[in-house]
């Protein structure tokens, strides 16, 4: 290869450019990328191997997020009614628990496709434990939990145990990635039950701390990188529920009662009168 060098005492800041550009990487697999680079080249530097790090100055790359698309009530439905429709029958049942676990639960697809039974209490998912100890769940709804139990008992609900995680969640995409076709939602991916499932928080006019505790954000800051856009839409909500409760008439154009109306008898400033404890007499001495 052109970029092969012989000796790690050849790399410097001009090789390590012309390296990085040469990655067809996007986004947030780019911004892996060079971490990894970086992690490399900071532990041979550190080893001694080399004088400087010529990772270090490597500008990290222009990230273009993709907007949240939750899917609409509209396309939920046709979703969960090609569930019944999906030709895969042995899979129909399950695949039907999976979206409606993935709706109103909010968790990513691989936490979703290794769920064990016993994070299931009444009709409660455990989340995850805070850092304060405290346990976070998540209620479900009663049909939820009735998909739930209609999977043939086993320690998980779509997991077999022996796979790895990863191994197992890219098979519910698969399976996935046809029901959306079925659907009639070719767009369609796993994580948009999960941006749907915050949206309807927010707009239903949760406080974006707790969604992001739902999700299991780190930081309500990477809740708000994601969802801005319907936090926006959620003071669009609470602003048109004020104006409703204004008056449709116009105000009258009059001055207010309260500087109209005969006023009461106002006691002169030179008055004798004491208008209560007034502090009794002030006699000044002479001098």
């Amino acid at each position: 290869m052109a970029n092969r060098l012989p000796f790690i005492t050849d790399f410097d800041l001009d090789w390590v450019r012309r390296f990085r550009a040469s990655w067809k990487n996007k986004n947030i697999a780019a911004r892996k990328k060079l971490e990894a680079s970086r992690a490399f080249f900071r532990f041979v530097h550190e080893s001694g191997w080399i004088h400087t790090n010529p990772a270090v100055h490597l500008k990290p790359p222009r990230i273009t997020e993709p907007p949240t698309a939750p899917f609409t009530r509209e396309e939920v439905a046709e979703i969960l009614k090609a569930c019944d429709a999906y030709p895969d029958k042995a899979t129909r049942v399950r695949l039907g628990a999976l979206v409606l676990l993935l709706r109103y639960s909010g968790l990513r697809i691989r936490d979703a496709a290794t769920l064990s039974r016993d994070r299931i209490q009444n009709d409660k998912l455990f989340l995850y434990t805070a850092k304060t100890g405290t346990p976070v769940f998540c209620p479900l709804p009663s049909f939820v939990i009735e998909a739930l139990n209609a999977i043939p008992e086993s320690t998980y609900f779509f997991w077999t145990g022996p796979s790895t995680p990863r191994t197992a969640a890219g098979i519910w995409q698969e399976s996935l990635k046809r029901l959306f076709i079925l659907a009639g939602v070719p767009s369609g991916h796993a994580h948009r039950f999960r941006d749907t499932f915050s949206v309807e928080l927010l707009l239903a006019g949760v406080p974006i701390e707790r969604v992001s505790i739902l999700l299991g954000h780190h930081s309500v800051r990477v809740t708000e990188k994601h969802y801005t856009p319907w936090v926006r839409a959620r003071q669009e909500q609470l602003e048109a529920v004020v104006r409703r409760t204004w008056q449709t008439h116009e105000p009258q154009q009059e001055v207010h009662g309260g500087y109209t109306r005969k006023r009461a008898g106002v006691i002169s400033f030179k008055s004798r009168r004491r208008n209560g404890a007034g502090g009794g007499n002030r006699t000044h001495a002479a001098y």
